[in-house]
């Protein structure tokens, strides 16, 4: 992308940067804690992601880091593959991988139209996941996250009968500083940042200690070797697919709203594409991966950030404090980060769209459920299969009812169809030889069978039936055998078919699939005109021939 570049974007992308390393720095350091690596590896991971996404990604001012839903499902791969941590890391690189095909073959502009449903259900189970998983740690015991929502629970009896007294305050007065922090004052000081430094004060405050995260190992990371074996990697596609979808989803929901707050407009190809470079190098350095951040990159851009030099300054900022200040996290309670996890699981939910569920269609009310129990008790490669079915689903059954809808069937009256221009009147008021089906809009599989079974018996009753085609805008191959079906059904039933004013795709379509193969030249007709007068034939036709059912 081209840029413009003067001292004052300068100054506003090191705002941004400082802004956002404030933020991320606790979140990093408890995501990195709470995945069972250690805090250098949140650390690490959002350094990765922060720099590479930032210099090859497609929107401005993004900042992307070690995000909570990356964070939950990768706890489900490391869970999975505990004994071999470099299979795990594969998987990374490999959910990278396929970030980049995604972008290469600019499918993000589909990912992004994931319905919010889905959405929505996904990020209240990872949240509610999220917190689950903060309980023991926040009492002073040993972290559980990754272990399923069962394990979890399971252990927190043990967490209560060996509470840890000074753990449990450290973790209640950082919990309520986040909650509490007025959000005026946030946009200056980062309530995470004021609640990280209260807690620590607390916890140097009481007799006794708390655990704490230690001191964090200075120096690089050792580069993981991935595992290319074909037994391995054919059981990794789906874990890897899980990966870069979950990243790709997130990461371009926060292209938009970077676009809404900077009037400018994201390449989603190109985003991927960073989004996977961070996420091969992430997996390369045994880290966490990651994806775009909402929270990050609005404070990114409130701050003053215009250009993806935040993002890299932010990289740096961050490498300085491990490569030299490895010890700022060596007083840092455990507690304290677990509380700050919790607030940031509730925040991850959607409150105000889930408040609106007695309120919305029941559809939309089962996807959401649907996903939010499946992330919540099993796992999220099959909240997002499951969810993304039943989505469809959803989605198909209500089409299909707008594209019935659109469907006008109606008799023609004799008297009025064939109203001469002397005014003759002589026709039978009540016969109505032709009938007359108006096909309009969009139509597809969605509304397939219900056409099919509504108009062919609307067929039947007449001796000439119009198919008008001039309001037709798509139909797909489900609803092009059904037009198929509707002529043989006329033809079974001695039914003349009258084909008004085909033209464009829609005549493209039924042509591919030889709909009219039965159906002479002749019946092919422009207006209601020459619908009239081949009608009025055909009919004068069957009379001659004593076929009428008058």
């Amino acid at each position: 992308m081209r840029l413009s570049y003067d001292l004052k974007t300068l100054t506003g992308d090191a705002a941004g940067a400082v802004a956002s390393t404030v933020i991320v720095l606790p979140w990093a350091l408890a995501a990195g804690v709470a995945s069972g690596l250690g805090p250098l590896a949140g650390l690490y991971g959002t350094i990765a992601i922060g720099f590479f996404a930032a210099v090859f990604g497609g929107t401005r001012a993004q900042s992307s880091d070690t995000s909570a839903p990356m964070l939950v499902a990768m706890t489900v791969v490391l869970t999975q593959y505990a004994g071999n941590l470099a299979q795990a890391f594969t998987i990374v690189m490999l959910a990278g991988l396929m970030q980049i095909a995604l972008g290469a073959l600019r499918v993000g502009r589909f990912v992004s139209h994931t319905p919010y449903s889905v959405i929505a259900g996904i990020m209240a189970g990872i949240g509610i996941v999220v917190m689950i998983g903060q309980v023991s740690p926040l009492l002073g015991a040993t972290a559980t996250m990754g272990g399923g929502l069962v394990e979890t629970v399971r252990a927190w009896p043990g967490a209560f009968a060996a509470l840890d007294a000074n753990a449990a305050v450290v973790g209640a007065v950082t919990l309520a500083v986040c909650i509490w922090w007025p959000s005026r004052i946030g946009r200056f000081l980062p309530a995470y940042l004021v609640a990280l430094v209260v807690g620590t004060a607390v916890a140097f405050a009481l007799p006794g200690g708390v655990p704490t995260v230690g001191a964090l190992p200075t120096g690089l990371p050792t580069l993981q070797v991935p595992v290319l074996s074909p037994d391995f990697l054919a059981g990794a596609v789906q874990p890897a697919l899980i990966l870069a979808f979950i990243s790709s989803v997130n990461s371009l929901l926060s292209s938009q709203m970077h676009d809404s707050l900077t009037l400018t407009r994201h390449k989603p190809g190109r985003e991927l594409v960073g989004q996977g470079l961070g996420n091969i190098a992430a997996g390369l350095l045994g880290t966490l991966p990651g994806s775009a951040s909402l929270i990050t990159t609005a404070v990114n851009i409130r701050a003053g950030a215009r250009t993806p030099v935040s993002g890299a300054l932010r990289s740096i900022m961050l490498l300085a404090l491990v490569l030299e200040g490895g010890g700022i996290t060596e007083a840092i309670p455990i507690a304290a980060l677990a509380a700050i996890m919790m607030k940031i699981g509730w925040d991850i939910v959607d409150w105000h769209f889930l408040s609106r569920v007695p309120y919305i269609s029941r559809d939309y009310v089962t996807v959401i459920l649907v996903t939010l129990a499946l992330t919540v008790f099993t796992d999220l490669v099959t909240a997002v299969a499951v969810g993304l079915v039943v989505s469809v689903l959803t989605r198909a059954s209500e089409v299909g009812r707008v594209e019935f809808d659109n469907v006008v069937s109606v008799p023609l009256l004799d008297r009025t169809f064939f109203l001469d221009e002397e005014g003759d009147t002589s026709a039978d008021p009540f016969a109505a030889r032709v009938g007359f089906v108006d096909l309009r809009g969009y139509f597809s599989m969605a509304s397939a069978n219900e056409l099919l079974w509504a108009i062919s018996m609307d067929i039947q009753d007449h001796e000439v039936v119009i198919l008008d085609f001039s309001s037709t805008v798509y139909m797909d191959d489900s609803a092009a055998r059904v037009v198929e079906k509707l002529v043989d059904a006329a033809r079974v039933k001695d039914t003349e078919c009258i084909v008004k004013d085909l033209s464009g795709p829609v005549e493209r379509v039924l042509a591919s699939f030889d709909v009219f193969r039965r159906l002479p030249k002749d019946r092919f007709i422009v207006g209601r005109d020459e619908a009239r007068a081949l009608a009025k034939r055909l009919l004068e036709e069957r009379d001659r021939k004593g076929g009428s059912r008058v």
